[in-house]
């Protein structure tokens, strides 16, 4: 097959030594047929004297014969490869020459000269035609001798600035290419002179002569030279400019660094550090990024077009140099930023446009103002002489400026390094914004958290108590579970654990509705099924609403489906009564170690329709520990989809085992056995150790519902204030008395009890009665006769309510012992 050719070349020398003669007449007839042409393709001279010279050649090359033959005519002569068929059929490739040949006394003839191209590098040129290739070469060509010094270069290496040929004869590399690194590239020479192996495509970035301020990119490769006996002669090598291609590619570079490194964490300041580490060394030597105050609070930005008089307050959140300590910072991080009004930061600043100037005025004060220490400075002070500023903009607003500054790299800023710039620092802007939302968003959910769950858990006497929460969320450390303890009239105590599905700050919404209506619920006194009967219903009015309301969509978060256990200890009668909303079963761990779990009638999850919820009473023996857990405790241990939940309990039950003497230890412990970092649910875990209040610090007595018997009532109070060393307590505990059981009298039937309970911290004096209706504050008024006994009581008493009981009420008044009543 053709693959090149060259015509015009019949006054050139061929070597005719290894070619085969054949003789054709002026209509291509094969005339005369040489041995070596018979040797070369097979045919005898009898079968091709008198054939067309096409019947030779194949298909694709003998249909090119009859312009061959016009530009043979025209031209006088050609030479290029041809494929000529064997007598066998296979094709041979030859390199022919035509050449005239004139016939005495007859017509003009022409003679072939074809030699055998199989194997062969190719058409042996002329000195002459390898001269022109070489000098007229685009590519940089030049030689070397064993001493690097150069002894032939072509025309091509004017253009990488070593000037013209005879002057570059004798040289080294150092002595016409100041600007490169001629150490290094000659120690690549010398290895290729040393072990012969040819070095291609060798990168090598710097300056050449002709353009001092500008680095260049060339791709080199090189090849020793030897003689005809081997010996090394010299170094021959190539030079290409690359230096679009090496921009390109640092470009792409920095874009995916860029990718990589921007953006790892949801913090505006380490988002904007990171945006700088990327820009230093591979695009500036210094970089500012200066972002708006409201930005790095988490606020919104700039949002509307502004104008140069509108007063911004900018600060300075990162900026990174090449050089150890950024001495060409004026401003430091947390500082901030102001500048001259008109000043390029602040026309970028209020236009959202980036701007650049390849050459500062080194005479030219820095933009800043307002410096502390009043330190003042210009360009050529701090050594810089190339900018770029590129506002910082995303989803159409403005969040800051990002500044970029040469130092040591000599080269200015042009056209490409500004889009460059853009690109990444737009980039760098959705990940400061998503930082931004996620830093309002996260104080949000702080607030939120820290009004969710109890900051500290109440003083009270009942039991010791321990608790610890897990988030899923681990960005918001919010969820839906909740833990409670919250302490009710009578010395007794609620505990409460609750989970609502889902976690972040939704999730949080509608746990936090959930724990403030069992608050207000506790509040009332109810018994545990109660609790949660209302608390049903308060889910399925909350959801009726929000699906109904103005947004169809669901913008109220629900709590349909949630979960919730609510026990109450009474350290008086050592009771503990437990009702559940499709909670887990609660752990009992008994003073000797031993833990079993209690199985309270298993209720409907919240605001789903199901049976009415049950309680279950059961003696909790004093130092019993009582453990009371969300399902993410038993979720985050990793079971097996085929495990269930007693592979769960069993080690739970292992973790509950270990002894710990501190309360709040055993319940971190527990967590850290069962839950991972990152759990796959939220985790809330409540451990209470059971106390008994002192016999001898309860008193109670029955009454019978005689106004007569409230003097004696009096008295015997009295009696044992004195025995409990509270005489100052002694004119109010008997007016709450008389009060109390004066009412009881008056407005119930049947026997009356009265009981008094001191614990560490109040005086609670409680009166029973048959009648189930509740008592009213009112607000006589001077001329009423009555109705001022709960107004006086709620006057000296630090609080007071009423209960139900199963047979009747209580009503009761709790007096401060470590203070005035509040």
């Amino acid at each position: 097959m053709v693959t090149s050719e060259e015509s015009g070349v019949t006054g050139r020398r061929f070597d005719v030594a290894d070619a085969a003669p054949v003789l054709l007449d002026a209509a291509a007839v094969v005339t005369g047929w040489s041995g070596d042409a018979q040797r070369l393709y097979g045919y005898p001279a009898p079968e091709i004297l008198g054939r067309g010279a096409a019947d030779l050649l194949m298909p694709e090359d003998a249909a090119r014969l009859p312009d061959l033959i016009e530009r043979c005519e025209r031209g006088g002569g050609w030479a290029g490869p041809l494929s000529v068929r064997h007598r066998d059929g296979h094709p041979v490739a030859t390199m022919v020459r035509v050449v005239p040949a004139l016939a005495s006394g007859g017509p003009a003839r022409w003679m072939v000269l074809a030699s055998d191209m199989t194997g062969a590098p190719g058409w042996d040129m002329s000195r002459t035609v390898l001269e022109r290739l070489a000098s007229q070469s685009p590519i940089g060509l030049a030689i070397v001798d064993t001493d690097l010094r150069y002894v032939w270069s072509n025309t091509a290496m004017q253009q990488f600035g070593s000037g013209p040929a005879h002057e570059r004869l004798g040289k080294r590399l150092a002595d016409i290419q100041p600007g490169l690194d001629a150490e290094a590239l000659e120690a690549v020479m010398r290895r290729v002179l040393h072990t012969g192996v040819p070095i291609v495509d060798h990168e090598h970035v710097g300056r050449v002569r002709s353009e001092p301020h500008r680095e260049a990119a060339h791709a080199m490769s090189f090849t020793r030279l030897e003689d005809d006996h081997g010996n090394p002669i010299g170094v021959y090598y190539t030079v290409v400019d690359v230096t679009e291609r090496y921009r390109a590619r640092r470009r792409l570079t920095l874009l995916d660094q860029a990718g990589e490194r921007i953006g790892r964490t949801l913090d505006v300041r380490r988002t904007a550090q990171e945006l700088a580490d990327v820009a230093v060394p591979g695009l500036a030597d210094f970089v500012a990024v200066d972002l708006l105050e409201s930005v790095l609070e988490g606020g919104e930005p700039l949002s509307g077009p502004l104008n140069d008089t509108d007063r911004v307050s900018l600060r300075r959140a990162a900026h990174q140099s090449v050089n150890k300590g950024v001495p060409e910072a004026v401003v430091e991080i947390g500082q901030t930023a102001r500048y001259r009004a008109g000043a390029p930061p602040l026309r970028c600043l209020t236009s959202g446009r980036s701007w650049h100037q390849e050459r500062l005025d080194p005479l030219a004060k820095e933009w800043a103002t307002d410096i502390p220490g009043g330190r003042a400075a210009s360009f050529l002070d701090l050594g810089l002489h190339s900018v770029m500023i590129v506002p910082i903009r995303a989803r159409g607003t403005t969040l800051g400026i990002t500044t970029f500054f040469r130092r040591q790299w000599q080269d200015p800023f042009e056209a490409d390094d500004l889009s460059l710039a853009e690109e990444f620092v737009a980039r760098a802007a959705l990940c400061l914004d998503n930082a931004r939302r996620y830093t309002r968003e996260r104080d949000a959910a702080l607030v939120l958290q820290r009004n969710l769950l109890p900051r500290r858990l109440p003083e009270q006497d009942a039991m010791e108590v321990a608790a610890r929460y897990r988030p899923a969320d681990e960005l918001t450390g919010l969820g839906g579970d909740w833990y409670d303890v919250i302490p009710l009239s009578g010395a007794r105590v609620a505990l409460v654990v609750g989970e609502v599905a889902g976690s972040g700050i939704e999730a949080a919404a509608a746990m936090g509705r959930l724990r403030t209506a069992v608050q207000t619920l506790a509040d009332l006194d109810l018994h545990p099924e109660e609790v949660l009967a209302h608390l049903d219903d308060v889910v399925v009015r909350a959801a009726h609403e929000d699906d109904t309301g103005p947004d169809p969509r669901g913008g109220g978060v629900q709590a349909v489906g949630a979960s919730c256990l609510y026990a109450v200890y009474d350290p008086v009668a050592g009771q503990c009564a437990i009702a559940a909303a499709g909670q887990g079963a609660p752990a009992i761990v008994a003073p000797d170690g031993t833990v079993d779990f209690l199985e309270p009638p298993a209720g409907p999850l919240l605001g789903v329709a199901g049976p009415p919820f049950e309680s279950v009473e059961l003696p909790l023996e004093e130092g019993s520990v009582l453990a009371l857990h969300t399902n993410g405790l038993l979720a985050g241990v990793g079971l097996d989809p085929g495990e269930g939940a007693a592979v769960g309990r069993e080690r739970l039950r292992r973790a509950l085992e270990r002894r710990e003497p501190v309360l709040d230890d055993r319940c971190q412990a527990v967590v850290d056995a069962l839950v991972p970092a990152r759990p796959p649910d939220d985790v809330a875990l409540l451990m209470a150790r059971a106390r008994r209040l002192d016999p001898r610090r309860i008193v109670s007595w029955e009454l019978p519902s005689d106004p007569a018997i409230v003097a004696d009532a009096r008295k015997r109070t009295a009696r044992w204030l004195t025995e409990w060393d509270l005489d100052e307590l002694t004119f109010t505990t008997e007016l709450v008395v008389s009060e109390l059981v004066t009412n009881a009298i008056r407005h119930a039937s049947g026997p009356i009890r009265l009981r008094l309970i001191l614990t560490g911290a109040t005086l609670i004096c409680e009166v029973w009665d048959a009648s189930a209706s509740a008592p009213h504050l009112r607000h006589p008024k001077t001329t009423d006769e009555g109705g001022r006994g709960l107004f006086l009581i709620s006057q000296f008493t630090q609080r007071w309510g009423s209960r139900p009981t199963r047979d009747g009420k209580i009503i009761w008044a709790e007096q401060s012992l470590t203070g005035p009543a509040v």
